[in-house]
């Protein structure tokens, strides 16, 4: 897969200070290399940087967050910062590292529930970490996980897909699939809610001035299916919470759960033999 390669190449291109290709402070992360135990100054650690560097994310979101202004909220000048770490970009997945944290398990891996209980468990654990810290969804992607957390996330859902018959390749595919809805459905509802937020007024108000706009500029020659859409119901009751999370869920579990049986199909010796990838 194009993706997973590009991913390789990327961590191979950013070079090793250890052998890892890791940049020095995440390689502190994984107990690598010592980590500095104080700066220029005495109180100055990795963790007290990656604290206030979050405490300016959650409160200001990804865009406050920077070299200087972390470094002037915890009284020291910026350069003292390099000392510990490299780059902002570095900082920014030291940042998702420490509000991740370690998955919480999975009751449906413990009890044997099944791949879909799995996965749909770790799912909505990723979801809540992303709702906790929505300022995450702003840090670009650079590469595949490569710290702690991330890459304990990342076993985690490999674990739940045990026993479901696919092959190591179409369960990266499949991790990469859930794990981008979850992202992007997380995204979307947090876009949403700081709309809500910005007006100051209930979520459903705003929906019912946006269905009121839309009945105004819909044309039934022009766009007949939005014009079938507003003459239900549907964009004026209110959805259950968590409602389109659910569903969205529900139909990429069911796709994966499709291509499980096509996989398992293919190996039996009547439908040809097909090799997993």
């Amino acid at each position: 897969m194009a993706v997973k390669g590009r991913w390789v190449q990327v961590t191979e291109e950013n070079g090793s200070q250890g052998g890892t290709g890791l940049p020095a402070s995440i390689e502190a992360a994984w107990g690598l290399r010592a980590r500095p135990v104080k700066g220029p100054k005495p109180g100055l650690s990795l963790e007290r940087i990656v604290d206030a560097a979050v405490a300016v994310a959650a409160s200001e979101g990804l865009g406050g967050v920077s070299m200087g202004r972390v470094a002037k909220d915890l009284g020291f000048s910026t350069m003292s910062l390099y000392r510990y770490v490299a780059a902002k970009d570095e900082l920014y997945v030291l940042m998702q590292e420490a509000a991740m944290g370690p998955p919480p398990p999975l009751p449906a891996l413990e009890e044997g529930a099944g791949w879909r209980e799995a996965l749909s468990q770790w799912a909505w654990a990723q979801r809540r970490v992303y709702h906790r810290n929505l300022w995450m969804l702003r840090v670009p992607i650079s590469g595949p996980p490569a710290s702690p957390h991330s890459v304990a996330w990342w076993e985690q859902g490999l674990q739940a897909l045990e026993g479901s018959g696919l092959g190591p390749g179409d369960a990266v595919s499949v991790i990469l699939l859930v794990s981008g809805f979850v992202r992007n459905e997380a995204l979307l509802m947090g876009d949403l809610d700081a709309v809500v937020e910005a007006r100051g007024v209930p979520a459903q108000e705003v929906m019912d001035g946006y269905a009121r706009t839309l009945t105004r500029l819909v044309d039934p020659e022009r766009h007949p299916a939005l014009s079938r859409l507003m003459e239900s119901d549907v964009m004026w009751v209110p959805d259950a919470p968590d409602h389109e999370f659910r569903f969205g869920l529900a139909r990429v579990l069911d796709g994966i759960d499709a291509l499980i049986r096509e996989r398992a199909r293919a190996k039996r010796p009547e439908g040809g033999g097909g090799a997993e990838r």
